[in-house]
């Protein structure tokens, strides 16, 4: 398996990064259009990208290391450096995420009684409260974007491999991106009272993913021999499986039910499965 470097593939690349990128949005527009947010579409849809993520993280992305490498180092050694990298892949993302205050992680959605009371506050809000949810709202803004540096070099990369396969990965975290929006726009909104300027700040974050995913890309593409290759398939899978589990899966059971979350796993494993079969 070998990157497609040309210009049309980078642009195709780019495109598909920044659509997954900007599904934040979505989330933000939701809670102005909607009184309450669908919990179990959410636990379906996280235990759905967690499924996708998974499967292809073991079936494809880490066999792919494995091939890649196996001509220049042999079976033996090509599977260590691939392991090795895949444990990188998730050093690096459980490093960043060790950096977040957990209060202000931007995959911890609001809990819903909370939002409710704020939306049912009095206008008489103290500016102390109002600031502090503004900063509670760029904090999570920031952090988000520094979150979705490597989530973006995930689509990117797999869009350069091969677009049958980054479009079912670019789904699967576009869905993710969903709660992420909600809970950069709801105390943005709540501090501002201005919806457009709470929906624009959530949309701008989700421009980090197609930004780190095309830096990336410039910053590996002189040095993309098969090794650097191998290990950033390899790296990538371990990025993808560190934000299943980590992320995904639990706030699908938070969200919904245990097994609600269980079907939507299993449901992105078949579709990642038929994906690949027949695509």
């Amino acid at each position: 398996m070998l990157l497609d470097t040309s210009n049309t593939q980078v642009f195709y690349a780019f495109l598909i990064t920044l659509w997954a990128g900007l599904s934040t949005g979505i989330g933000s527009a939701l809670i102005f259009f909607t009184k309450r947010t669908n919990r179990i579409f959410l636990s379906v849809s996280l235990g759905f990208s967690a499924g996708v993520m998974v499967y292809v993280s073991f079936v494809e992305l880490f066999r792919s290391a494995e091939t890649t490498m196996t001509p220049f180092y042999g079976e033996r050694l090509a599977t260590l450096y691939a392991t090795l990298a895949f444990f990188a892949g998730v050093a690096l993302i459980g490093i960043i995420d060790r950096l977040i205050p957990e209060a202000e992680n931007p995959h911890e959605l609001p809990d819903q009684s909370a939002v409710r009371n704020l939306q049912n506050e009095s206008v008489q809000t103290t500016t102390v409260h109002q600031q502090s949810l503004l900063r509670t709202g760029m904090v999570t803004a920031i952090v988000l974007a520094i979150h979705n540096f490597p989530e973006g070099m995930v689509t990117f990369m797999s869009a350069l491999t091969d677009l049958s396969l980054a479009l079912p990965i670019a789904i699967a975290i576009a869905l993710h991106n969903i709660p992420e929006g909600i809970s950069v726009a709801i105390p943005i909104y709540h501090a501002t009272g201005n919806k457009r300027k709470a929906f624009f700040l959530s949309l701008a974050s989700g421009l980090a993913e197609p930004i780190g995913g095309l830096l990336g890309f410039l910053l590996l593409r002189p040095f993309l021999t098969p090794t650097v290759l191998g290990c950033c398939f390899a790296i990538i899978a371990g990025i993808m499986v560190y934000i299943s589990f980590d992320e995904l899966l639990p706030a699908a059971e938070r969200f919904g039910h245990h097994h609600t979350a269980l079907y939507g796993l299993i449901g992105g494993m078949a579709f990642m499965a038929l994906s690949l079969l027949l695509l």
